[in-house]
């Protein structure tokens, strides 16, 4: 369920089905498409987020800034800006080595009296190298930590497959492959449990599952799932996982929404969605970006997103996809689009059984 709530207003109770109202913006669901589409009244409210709900009632915001890949020393001013523009969901990991810098953009902007903690959603993520239960709890401390933000608003899974436990962040061997563990993805879920109870995290999810891999979870989760961050554009719509999630009350974030062009597993021969010739035409025509096109789409399909950048500009046009609308029929043309490409696998780990893309576990 979604509402929009601009930053000094709370919102109302929900009217259902899927109708939600809030000072006079509202969102419908539209069977056909089977998309979330804005009220003509939100699109002139910058200032406003839309939130999904969580299972345990906390609200996480429809857009928030990516932060992978993103160049050390440009950070900290970059989440700064964004948080002068609207945003209040911040995503992050272990794994990308900038936590720090993000969590002294967030303290800043606390200490300038813009926002408070709990106006900010920051989602943090376990890295493969603490897949061991003993060792759940201390990388969620650490992170805590590190980013001097008292708690963490959504933890993740980053990946179900284990790497050796250590300081090394990708211990590898000769031939550049990483060591990897037999640790199952589901007694690391149970750990993170135990991290959620002690309420050093305000919700846990995962990233990376197959529909069969998240169903393994379910059946032994006690504390449910808030969200399932995965590639999602339109070369990749999953839409039966995507939908799978929605029935269980799962959220969907969506890393890499316009198609990860700076991806490592990237081809040098392919396309990537910001390019392709659909989106290109598609943004002329309604006067926007080809990234504000292809946020809006994630959107519109209910699904939280969370691009990337640190570019003050290009920080706040993504902010601006709160504000226009696709029809029915761009929706269509841009879901035809698919091509079950995927752009992130992580390739050095595919010797892992527990890899869920690599070419073992694709043919099952």
């Amino acid at each position: 369920m979604l509402r929009v709530i601009p930053r000094c207003v709370s919102a109302r109770s929900p009217v259902l089905p899927f109708l939600v109202s809030a000072i006079g913006v509202s969102i419908y669901f539209n069977q056909s498409i089977r998309s979330f589409v804005f009220s003509r009244s939100a699109r002139s409210m910058a200032s406003s987020n839309v939130y999904a709900d969580l299972p345990n009632g906390r609200k996480i915001p429809m857009l928030g800034l990516g932060t992978w890949n993103s160049k050390q020393g440009l950070l900290k001013t970059a989440v700064m800006s964004a948080i002068d523009v609207g945003y209040r969901h911040i995503d992050c990991a272990y794994d990308y080595q900038n936590y720090g810098e993000v969590g002294e953009g967030i303290r800043a902007k606390i200490a300038e009296g813009k926002v408070t903690r709990e106006d900010i959603f920051y989602t943090d993520k376990l890295w493969c190298t603490f897949h061991h239960p003993d060792d759940v709890e201390p990388a969620c401390r650490h992170t805590i930590e590190k980013t001097g933000l008292e708690y963490i608003d959504l933890w993740l899974m980053h990946w179900p497959m284990a790497f050796k436990r250590g300081d090394a962040q990708y211990p590898t061997d000769d031939k550049g492959n990483y060591f990897c563990e037999d640790i199952d993805y589901t007694e690391t879920w149970k750990a993170m449990e135990k991290v959620y109870e002690k309420g050093l995290v305000r919700a846990i999810g995962v990233s990376n599952l197959p529909l069969e891999w998240l169903q393994r979870v379910l059946d032994v989760s006690k504390v449910p799932i808030a969200n399932l961050q995965v590639e999602l554009h339109p070369y990749l719509t999953q839409v039966e996982l995507v939908e799978f999630c929605k029935s269980k009350g799962i959220t969907v974030t969506a890393y890499s929404p316009l198609g990860s062009p700076n991806s490592p597993d990237l081809d040098t021969n392919r396309s990537v969605p910001i390019d392709d010739p659909v989106v290109i035409e598609m943004a002329k025509k309604k006067g926007k970006t080809p990234a504000q096109i292809l946020i809006r789409f994630q959107m519109q399909r209910g699904i939280n997103v969370v691009p990337k950048s640190t570019n003050a500009t290009r920080i706040a046009e993504n902010f601006e996809s709160y504000n226009f609308e696709l029809t029915e029929g761009e929706m269509a043309e841009l879901l035809s689009l698919n091509k079950n490409m995927r752009f992130v696998k992580y390739h050095e780990s595919f010797n892992s059984p527990l890899h869920p893309f690599s070419p073992e576990n694709m043919k099952k």
